[in-house]
């Protein structure tokens, strides 16, 4: 291969990485054209329509001031979600009946096929969250289940903390 040849492999690397190589999102051209779930508002950053992600879908989700949404789940998926401002309040089960809080820092996972709900916890804050699926595909199965009256408050346990924190 001449320097000639290299110099052409090169350029045309350089060309594609360009195109196809990272991509930024800006905050104000986040896609509302999403699956949506009564009580908030989804926003795509990152998904296989956008930027051609295989693996995962991301992007923010606001829950108005004492608001909630309906019960969901999101099929094989699982979910992250990063709280950035606001309480959260999630409920999970067959019928919700297990609750736990999140603050601003705190990440909350949800695994595929649970049935959840997400609640503003404050009255007159909004919720601002990023959320991270494992697939390029917005999957939202909204449910009609009938939740329980007295939710369990339930601690996050895992091996590094055994006690729990609330």
């Amino acid at each position: 291969m001449t320097t000639h040849d290299l110099h052409d492999a090169h350029d045309h690397a350089d060309a594609a990485w360009k195109h196809d190589g990272v991509r930024v999102i800006p905050a104000n051209q986040l896609d509302g054209n999403t699956a949506q779930t009564p009580g908030m508002d989804r926003k795509a950053a990152i998904n296989f329509a956008r930027v051609g992600a295989q693996k995962l879908w991301a992007g923010t989700v606001t829950i108005h001031a004492n608001a909630k949404t309906g019960a969901h789940h999101h099929g094989h998926l699982e979910s992250v979600i990063y709280i950035i401002k606001g309480r959260a309040r999630m409920r999970w089960g067959e019928h919700l009946e297990f609750t736990a809080e999140a603050g601003p820092g705190d990440f909350i996972y949800v695994p595929p096929y649970v049935p959840h709900q997400e609640i503003n916890a404050s009255p007159t804050e909004p919720l601002e969250c990023v959320l991270c699926r494992s697939d390029g595909e917005a999957v939202a199965v909204n449910l009609a289940i009938e939740p329980a009256e007295k939710p369990e408050t339930v601690l996050w346990v895992d091996p590094t903390h055994p006690h729990g924190a609330v």
